[in-house]
């Protein structure tokens, strides 16, 4: 007869548990140390991480069990003993802290007193706990071992020496990043972590192997020996490099950014932070930071007063009112400031103001909408569709949850140009040229899955067939019941779309194809950021330009007859709008460089010159008030015409080149991922050109030519050509359809 439960009153999925004497109830197969950390009941542990699986190295969360009245013969680890029924758990009797004191002196053998000079004094856990579990003198007098560091690239930096060897790293790059490029070597006493082959670390989840290490062997490179944490204050802040919106912190001293750190929240980014988001600090730092106004002289710039910089803009906006003015604003700009851009077009009467500088394909109208399926669901998707998206480098923490998907048993199918590294299995691959991505995705068998997410990136979404792509990934999804998740090209480019900055007039792109006699650049680095860049720049040069900018680079300089200073986001208050439509919130971190302002201030002292209605609020809590969502009757753009004869366009964004800021930041610059410009082909079509790997080729288009070095890569589908946007050097291919290759 099977024995009764303690408490007949729980759920069948539960049972009794008493740790330190209070009863509580336990999910069944939960291991001790979640039923306590539910209970607020410390349990001292190193290897034990609640996002990782369990792997029990660390010993240190060792507790006294009972199970009925029989006590186990020894301690058990709390992180790998499942709570049974009545169990009773001592975590402060004698024996169990005599076996955590114990386990911690073995821990303390071979660690370095280096304390004094380590980057994780002061948050180190090995640091808390031997406070309340070592001796206060070691009984050890033999040599402490030394371990070799090991050079993981320019984000992570090593003391091999402090490792515990709690494998929280090693298991962060197997099961988060799934990359599998940490291990354990040796054995023994000679155990050691390292990557086996010696070389850095490629994931672009690397630095949460910072987060995780509870000691000092695995710290911050670029913040190393700059601060210590007692003198950092935190600000909450968000990731603006990608849509998702990733929360974070910004650890400032005296208005200065040190680091960025991950902000827990469950339903955006957990408790991780991609390299994009935790290095791009650097940029604020930048040479070419635009810190004072600057006002066209005869070929050059002159600094002006405020008072000079803003009459001359508001000059220019009154002379060039109506239809002759064009708005073109960056995706990753807040809501409060998209805001007053609408209304400043409103006022001066022009209807040509869009966000959508990165895509070639407006003629169906579309813009950013909120996933039909919120990300923490996708996890718990039976099958998933990507369309035209390298999602790896586009939302790295996106990718992260395809793969938590797939670990549960999900399909993953792929319709793309190029065959891009996942870390996931692929249940079905299409791998087409772009012109047949809308084709290809009626191909897709999906069998019974009943729970279904379809993915639609930047690839699909800013190529010239990306309205036939949106089409018929929209008929795909309400002909298999499944939801629709199209990646917004911009950090805020749902927030903008909402808040009303899309065209009543010309899009983006018929604004560069149709020059206007001035315009206002909001943002933008104007020789990278737009889709098409010898447009943009033909028409920009030859009208009067006003540029709201962080940075006074050479390609604004060429262009611009006002330079507007104005902040980054991690500078200051603002909201974005992420792609599950949430409305998040950043505070102002580090301070304004130079005469460098607010963007939303500038806007608003630019419409007082201009005498403009709606701009009679003093601070950003009216701003804020008046924020509300703006429908606005999006006028369709002009169809894409993708004719020409060659091999097809396949373009995808550079991970660390997809913004101003992040390619101002040294350390992703250096990362391995970033490999430069290229031209990708398979290898048949590589073969009938007489091109081989490494070869230089000429690549020319309508735009113009490019001179690049060539990769074979079966990757790629025959008749494509794989570039990456975002450098010089590409930016004459990125908006063609086709192009043609020969030998340089």
């Amino acid at each position: 007869m099977s024995a009764q439960p303690v408490n007949p009153n729980l759920p069948p999925d539960h049972v009794t548990v008493f740790i330190d004497g209070v009863e509580m109830a336990a999910p069944k197969g939960s291991m001790i140390i979640q039923a306590a950390d539910k209970a607020g009941i410390p349990i001292p542990r190193f290897c034990y991480h609640e996002k990782l699986p369990i792997a029990a190295n660390c010993r240190m969360c060792l507790v006294d069990t009972e199970v009925g009245g029989r006590a186990a013969p020894k301690p058990s680890p709390a992180c790998a003993t499942p709570v049974m029924d009545g169990m009773k758990v001592f975590t402060r009797n004698e024996k169990a802290l005599k076996a955590q004191r114990n386990v911690m002196e073995f821990l303390l053998i071979n660690h370095p007193l280096d304390c004094p000079i380590c980057d994780q004094g002061g948050e180190c856990e090995l640091q808390d706990q031997s406070l309340g579990y070592g001796r206060s003198v070691s009984r050890f007098v033999e040599r402490k071992r030394v371990v070799p560091d090991e050079d993981l690239g320019p984000l992570v930096a090593t003391e091999m020496t402090r490792c515990i060897q709690c494998t929280r790293c090693v298991r962060v790059t197997a099961e988060i990043a799934g990359t599998y490029e940490l291990g354990g070597m040796y054995r023994g006493e000679n155990l050691q972590i390292g990557t086996y082959d010696g070389k850095p670390l490629t994931t672009e989840l690397s630095g949460n192997v910072i987060d995780v290490c509870p000691v000092g062997a695995l710290t911050n490179k670029v913040f190393r020996f700059k601060a210590r944490p007692w003198e950092l204050t935190a600000k909450p802040s968000l990731g603006y490099h990608d849509a998702l919106g990733s929360n974070l912190f910004h650890h400032v001293r005296r208005g200065e950014l040190m680091r960025s750190v991950p902000r827990d929240n469950e339903a955006v980014n957990e408790c991780w932070l991609s390299d994009r988001d935790r290095y791009a600090h650097q940029g604020l730092s930048a040479s070419d930071r635009a810190t004072v106004p600057l006002v066209r002289d005869g070929e050059g710039f002159r600094e002006a007063s405020w008072n000079e910089a803003l009459a001359k803009a508001a000059q220019i906006l009154k002379d060039n009112a109506g239809d002759a003015l064009g708005v073109l604003v960056h995706p990753a700009t807040s809501n409060e400031e998209g805001v007053q851009l609408a209304r400043l077009a409103e006022g001066l009467g022009s209807g040509n103001i869009d966000h959508r500088i990165g895509q070639l394909d407006l003629s169906d109208g579309a813009h950013a909408e909120a996933f039909g399926m919120p990300v923490a669901e996708i996890e718990q998707a039976d099958a998933i569709v990507i369309v035209g998206s390298n999602i790896r480098h586009e939302v790295p923490l996106l990718h992260q949850r395809v793969r938590k998907a797939t670990k549960r048993g999900a399909k993953v199918h792929v319709v793309n140009p190029v065959d891009f590294d996942f870390t996931f299995a692929i249940a079905g691959k299409h791998i087409v040229p772009p012109s047949q991505l809308a084709a290809a995705l009626a191909g897709v068998e999906l069998g019974d899955a009943a729970n279904v997410a379809v993915i639609v990136g930047g690839v699909a979404e800013n190529g010239p067939y990306a309205a036939a792509i949106r089409k018929a990934a929209a008929d795909f999804a309400a002909s298999k019941n499944a939801r629709l998740c199209r990646i917004p090209q911009g950090a805020n480019a749902l927030g903008l779309s909402r808040h009303g900055v899309l065209p009543a007039g010309r899009d983006a792109q018929a604004m560069l194809r149709e020059p206007r006699k001035a315009y206002v650049l909001y943002g933008i680095e104007p020789g990278l950021d737009f889709a098409d860049q010898q447009a943009a720049l033909k028409a920009l040069g030859g009208a009067q330009v006003v540029a709201f900018s962080q940075f006074a680079c050479q390609s604004t300089r060429a262009v611009a007859d006002v330079i507007l200073p104005i902040g980054a986001l991690p500078e200051v208050d603002a909201t974005l709008t992420n792609l599950d439509g949430f409305d998040q919130e950043a505070v102002a971190a580090a301070k304004l460089p130079g005469q460098a302002r607010p963007g939303w201030r500038v806007l608003r002292a630019l419409a007082g010159a201009l005498a403009l209605p709606g701009f009679t609020f003093t601070d950003l809590a009216g701003l804020r008030a008046g924020l509300a969502p703006k429908a606005v009757a999006v006028a369709k753009g002009a169809a894409v015409t993708a004719s020409g004869t060659g091999l097809e366009v396949a373009a995808s964004a550079a991970i660390y080149r997809v913004d101003g800021m992040i390619r101002r930041c040294d350390a992703l610059q250096a990362h391995p991922l970033n490999v430069g410009p290229f031209a990708a082909l398979h290898p048949a079509d590589a073969a009938r050109l007489g091109l081989t790997e490494g070869a230089m080729a000429k690549c020319a288009t309508a735009a113009g030519t490019a001179t690049l070095p060539v990769r074979v890569d079966a990757r790629v589908a025959q008749g494509s050509v794989w570039v990456e946007s975002g450098h010089g050097a590409t930016a004459p291919l990125v908006a063609a359809a086709t192009l043609e290759v020969a030998r340089a």
